[in-house]
């Protein structure tokens, strides 16, 4: 990951409601969401909901789909993987990590972990 694609994604998600929308995302699944279930649980109006998910696809981070007369949103799962690799990338200088940075210190860890769960 390039270091402007990481600034990108990490202002994206320098915002409460943007942060709280992405985890949201994020828990939901690859399915996603549709936007008025995203803004009747972020609590914000729908046109507030747009800002910030534009803000969100800008970064990469949010994927969209649309069903009939509805849009879904998801998470973009190796765009986060890939923002979580670079953060923790060398992490501890190749020495034992703290507990929950050591379960994600690289992309192959992650991919690890998840296919023996």
């Amino acid at each position: 990951m390039e270091i402007n694609t990481a600034t990108q994604s990490l202002a994206a998600l320098a915002q409460e409601t943007r942060l709280a929308i992405f985890r949201l995302l994020v828990e939901a699944g690859p399915e996603g969401l549709n936007a008025g279930a995203i803004a009747e649980a972020v609590g914000i109006p729908a046109a507030t909901l747009s800002f910030h998910i534009a803000q969100l696809a800008r970064a990469g981070l949010v994927g969209s789909r649309q069903e009939s007369r509805f849009i879904y949103y998801s998470a973009n799962y190796p765009a986060m993987d890939d923002l979580i690799a670079f953060l923790t990338d060398n992490c501890c200088q190749g020495k034992q990590c703290l507990p929950k940075t050591q379960k994600v210190a690289s992309t192959a860890i992650r991919r690890q972990t998840s296919k023996s769960s």
